[in-house]
């Protein structure tokens, strides 16, 4: 149905294996006067923190073409309808690359646009420049690559917070090139820098998950961040509408709710697992302790019987051997019939 509204567009082929989403979907595009010009379409379904009325939704999906930073990779085109959004961008074979982001999370967050979708397959390399993709993520209400680890989390409960958060998991992929093994991470393995460390134990420690994160203005504020000069000719510009910088507070206000109930539900869960499983235990103490008194009972009850028993026989035999002897009997006199006369 797209297509037949924009005829410029020409599919050239789906694109496999890219992303983690099941029901987000790329193809190679061409411009049909422009077939050297490549192309990439994605197309994602609406997801559960989809709270923006289709109105606004569909407003603030063809506002992303709008937005311009360094550190973002452009739109060329945006369309969406109740269900589903479709976007262009032009097409980077470089793929994405895990590089620092805090500038354009900044502006983000000042503008009050929600993103919560930082990780390494969003970053990418457009020369000598990384740029941030999928600012619609939000929109649609798709869940975070990370949420399994910051829902654990009762104090990571804004999307600022998250994209901190997320940020401490990038930076631990580029400083030892791998995930983190589990997160809070209780000890960080020697870096190239304590630079960066002190950043990964303001957003991954145990301390810090306990406590909350630190805000992006203050991590810029880190030696890591502050003696970086960045310099570009392009001017940031995203100019949204008051109204919908209303709609965006709500929705972004629903997504953080829902996080926090989310939240709430996974800690009353580990509690009663601990409590369930302080009482197992202190049941199953219970029972050994019952079964260990009924055995002792038992065993002693069948002690006292033996021993009843082999006193019992003592007393058998013994009475037997040693009693008193008596006088012999009378000699029985003859009966009367045996004197009798002839």
């Amino acid at each position: 149905m797209f297509f037949r509204s924009e005829p410029k567009w020409e599919v050239v082929e789906p694109l496999k294996d890219i992303g983690w989403r099941i029901r987000k979907k790329y193809f190679l595009m061409k411009i049909k006067n422009q077939p050297r010009e490549r192309l990439v379409l994605s197309w994602a379904d609406l997801g559960p923190d989809k709270y923006l009325s289709d109105k606004d939704f569909q407003c603030l999906i063809k506002l992303l073409p709008s937005c311009l930073h360094p550190y973002i990779y452009r739109v060329t085109f945006a369309t969406a309808n109740e269900s589903s959004a479709l976007l262009i961008r032009t097409f980077n074979e470089k793929g994405t690359l895990k590089d620092l982001i805090y500038k354009v999370l900044k502006f983000l967050h000042d503008k009050g646009f929600p993103y919560g979708h930082l990780h390494a397959s969003n970053v990418m390399l457009d020369g000598d420049t990384c740029r941030l993709l999928d600012l619609e993520n939000s929109l649609l209400g798709l869940p975070s690559f990370y949420r399994s680890y910051f829902s654990q989390f009762r104090k990571i409960n804004t999307l600022e917070s998250v994209d901190v958060h997320c940020f401490g998991h990038l930076l631990y992929e580029m400083t030892y090139g791998r995930p983190p093994d589990s997160v809070p991470v209780d000890s960080f393995p020697p870096a190239p820098s304590m630079t960066v460390v002190a950043v990964l134990e303001s957003t991954l420690s145990c301390e810090a998950c306990k406590n909350g994160m630190p805000t992006v203005s203050r991590l810029l504020q880190m030696p890591l961040f502050s003696d970086v000069l960045l310099t570009t000719s392009e001017k940031p510009q995203f100019k949204i509408p008051t109204k919908l910088k209303e709609a965006l507070r709500i929705a972004k206000e629903c997504i953080e709710k829902r996080l926090i109930e989310e939240q709430k539900q996974i800690h009353q869960h580990r509690r009663l697992t601990r409590a369930q499983s302080h009482h197992g235990s202190e049941e199953e103490r219970k029972k050994r302790k019952i079964l260990a008194r009924k055995k002792s009972k038992r065993s002693a009850i069948e002690n006292n019987e033996e021993h009843s028993a082999k006193y019992s026989n003592s007393n058998n035999s013994g009475s037997g051997a040693s009693s008193p002897l008596t006088s012999p009997s009378s000699p029985t006199p003859p009966s009367t019939s045996e004197h009798a006369p002839f």
